[in-house]
C-alpha cells in the first residue's frame, strides 16, 4: 500500500479556499489525504489535549507520522524543559497515547541533524534512542553524507535492519556533507518512508540568512521528476508492506499540488474525489523568486 500526505496541515492554502475550511483545517486536510507528518512535535512535546483533538478530527484509517522532539535528536540548543533525558523521552512517549490507542500512529520519525555524522558514539546513540521507544515503530533519517559514503552505505542499511529502524528515503538537494543521496532500499518489511524536501540547493544550507526557513523548501517538482519517483515508490512497495510518502516542499505552497499529482500518477483517487493538476510541467526548474 502507498499512502501519500504532507508535512503538517496548516500551510497548504490551496486546500482551504474559504473561511469555513480554514476553520477546520485538519478535518478538511483528511478529505484529501490519509496521512500527515506532525512536525509541531519537533518543536515541543505536544499536549494530550492536542493529540486527543487530532485523533478525534480524523477518519479511522488516518495515520500520523510524528516527528521526534528536537531534544531527543540533538537539534535543541539551550535548556530543555525536562529534568533529565529519561523524563523527556517518557513525556514524548505519553504524548503518543491517543494515536496509539486509536491505531492511528504510523511511526515516529527520528531526523538527526547535519552534524550527526557516522561515529561510534552516534551509533551508540541510535541504539539507545531506538531501545527507549520500545515497541513504537521508528523511522530513521540522516542529514550527513558519511552514513552512506563508500562501504558505509551497506553497513548503515544492515545496522538499520538489525535494529528495526524504518528507512526514511529522501529526495533533497545534493549540497555537500549536510545532505544525503537517494538510497532506494527498504530496511523494514512493514514500512518505508519517503520524504520530498525539494531540490533547492541554494537555500538548503543557508541557516543564519534572512528568511532562510521560508525559502529552504521552495521547490515545485516537475511531472518528469514525479514520474521517476512513481517508479521508485512502486519498487519500494515490493520491499515493504506500506510506503508512506510525505511532501515537505512547503515554502511556496507546492506540496499539496505535487502530492495530488503523484497520487494521480499512481492511479490513486484522493478521498475527496477528482483533482485537476496544476499548470504545465516546469521541467524541474527551481523556484527561487524569494532570493
Amino acid at each position: 500500500m502507498i499512502t501519500i500526505g504532507l508535512t503538517g496541515w496548516g500551510d497548504h492554502d490551496t486546500l482551504y479556499p474559504d473561511a469555513e475550511t480554514a476553520k477546520r483545517k485538519l478535518p478538511t486536510y483528511a478529505e484529501w489525504f490519509r496521512t500527515v507528518e506532525v512536525d509541531s512535535s519537533f518543536y515541543a512535546v505536544q499536549s494530550q489535549r492536542n493529540m486527543d483533538k487530532w485523533t478525534q478530527e480524523t477518519p479511522v484509517d488516518f495515520r500520523f507520522l510524528v516527528k521526534a522532539y528536537q531534544g531527543m535528536t540533538g537539534h535543541a540548543r539551550g535548556r530543555i524543559p525536562f529534568p533529565d533525558e529519561a523524563a523527556m523521552v517518557e513525556a514524548f512517549r505519553l504524548s503518543l497515547t491517543s494515536f496509539r490507542e486509536a491505531g492511528k500512529l504510523g511511526a515516529v520519525l527520528f531526523q538527526y541533524p547535519p552534524w550527526f555524522n557516522c561515529t561510534r558514539e552516534n551509533v551508540a546513540k541510535l541504539r539507545a534512542d531506538k531501545a527507549a521507544m520500545g515497541d513504537i515503530p521508528c523511522a530513521l533519517e540522516f542529514r550527513h553524507q558519511s552514513w552512506y559514503a563508500g562501504d558505509m552505505r551497506e553497513r548503515t542499511l544492515r545496522f538499520m535492519r538489525e535494529e528495526g529502524w524504518i528507512h526514511s528515503v529522501c529526495d533533497e538537494p545534493q549540497a555537500g556533507e549536510g545532505s544525503v543521496p537517494i538510497i532506494e532500499e527498504a530496511t523494514h518489511e512493514a514500512m518505508t518512508v519517503v520524504r520530498f524536501h525539494g531540490r533547492n540547493a541554494a537555500g538548503w544550507q543557508g541557516s543564519g540568512q534572512p528568511n532562510w526557513r521560508e525559502v529552504r523548501y521552495l521547490y515545485r517538482y516537475s511531472e518528469l521528476e514525479l514520474s521517476e519517483w512513481a517508479e521508485r515508490i512502486e519498487r519500494l512497495q515490493a520491499q515493504s508492506e506500506q510506503v508512506v510518502v510525505i511532501f515537505n516542499n512547503n515554502s511556496g505552497g507546492d506540496a499539496a499540488d505535487n502530492a495530488l499529482q503523484l497520487m494521480q500518477m499512481l492511479g490513486q483517487t484522493p478521498p475527496r474525489g477528482s483533482y485537476e493538476p496544476p499548470g504545465p510541467p516546469d521541467d524541474g526548474v527551481e523556484q527561487l523568486e524569494l532570493f
